[in-house]
């Protein structure tokens, strides 16, 4: 019960856009302002970290309910999306990883 409590404390008192990291690295809790058809309510942000220490893209993946996390999920696990990311690495040119390099003296666990 603790984390339900955590979380209605966030959407009750939290500010607009405001982000909260979870122990899931690359996995944080975002708090979306109220609209006219709706309260302020909360969304899961999926955006994994690179070896770096970044995350891998500018903008995460907003999941708000279980249907949509089945729908990625599902969309994830298809055999013709591994086919397709195949067949893209081997049209498209060679990039190189953005962001910072991960500084030689942090402690690797």
């Amino acid at each position: 019960m603790e984390l339900t409590e955590t979380l209605r404390t966030f959407i009750e008192e939290g500010q607009d856009w405001e982000r909260k990291h979870t122990s899931v690295k690359g996995v944080s809790i975002i708090r979306l302002p109220a609209t006219k058809n709706r309260p302020a309510s909360l969304a899961i942000d999926i955006n994994p970290l690179g070896s770096n220490g970044l995350p891998m893209k500018k903008k995460g993946i907003m999941i708000m309910n279980a249907a949509e996390i089945a729908a990625f999920r599902a969309a994830f696990n298809n055999e013709k999306v591994d086919s397709l990311i195949a067949a893209l690495e081997d049209v498209l040119p060679d990039r190189k990883a953005a962001g910072k390099s991960v500084k030689s003296d942090v402690l690797q666990i």
